[in-house]
């Protein structure tokens, strides 16, 4: 199946950062997986490499003492987090994963959260990102992979998601290939349980920002037919309960140099 590029400045920038907004729980966690695989030394200096809206990079730079540079090729993405997610050690710069704007060896630590399925040339972008990786550094990917079993909970809803996402991720050999022939290497792959929402309805009023790329790829009419299916559920829920899910982070390093 092919799928067309979504185009970020087009309409998802003006509702990523409410679609996708993180619970402080669900944000502790993440943190703590990060610092888990990050090794104990601070500061680190950071990449947020695709960081969007910045849902995630002030928090790195709390955690890791900072500087952190996101990057990120929408401009309009770029605005928002310039706009709400400032910090004094988070600087946001145009670029993308082919073409990262920092020098030779200055990262020790690149994070692609929900990222690595919209870079088109991976072995291009895999080199690149160990070009900017000192020696000793870790990657972190948080993805979807295509050959890892995976049914977020709105699957039941719009049944075509699977089949679409199926074609939009890589599998996690693909993934990690790609990253040996950059001299990465995988170290780890962790599941994370995360909280999406803290109840039905939450997660709902979410998904109908449509801030989920998958959406760009289904018809009116599923989207309408997934979306009413979706409501009777939340009309129906006598005690609201909590949307929750495993995700994978897969953690690449580089040997020392």
């Amino acid at each position: 199946m092919a799928l067309k590029r979504v185009d970020y400045d087009e309409r998802q920038y003006a509702v990523y950062a409410r679609a996708r907004a993180v619970l402080p729980a669900t944000m502790a966690t993440w943190r703590q997986a990060f610092a888990r695989h990050a090794g104990p030394a601070r500061p680190l200096t950071v990449l947020d490499l695709g960081s969007g809206v910045g849902r995630y990079t002030p928090a790195l730079a709390e955690e890791f003492g900072g500087p952190v540079f996101g990057v990120e090729p929408s401009s309009r993405m770029r605005a928002v987090a310039e706009e709400s997610a400032r910090h004094d050690r988070v600087t946001y710069l145009s670029g993308a994963a082919d073409r990262i704007p920092l020098p030779d060896g200055s990262c020790d630590l690149v994070l692609l959260f929900l990222v690595w399925h919209h870079i088109p040339d991976k072995l291009a972008a895999a080199a690149e990102i160990a070009r900017v990786l000192r020696g000793g550094g870790r990657v972190l990917i948080h993805s979807t992979f295509a050959d890892r079993t995976r049914q977020p909970y709105w699957h039941r809803y719009f049944p075509r998601a699977r089949e679409i996402e199926a074609a939009m991720f890589p599998t996690l050999p693909d993934v990690v290939r790609d990253f040996d022939a950059a001299g990465l290497h995988a170290v780890t792959l962790e599941r994370i349980r995360q909280r999406f929402a803290a109840s039905l309805a939450e997660y709902a009023a979410r998904l109908h920002l449509r801030g989920i790329s998958t959406f760009e790829h289904l018809s009116d009419e599923e989207t309408t037919a997934g979306f009413a299916a979706l409501d009777a559920a939340v009309a129906a829920e006598t005690t609201p309960q909590p949307v929750d899910g495993d995700c994978d982070l897969l953690v690449l390093a580089r040997d020392p140099r």
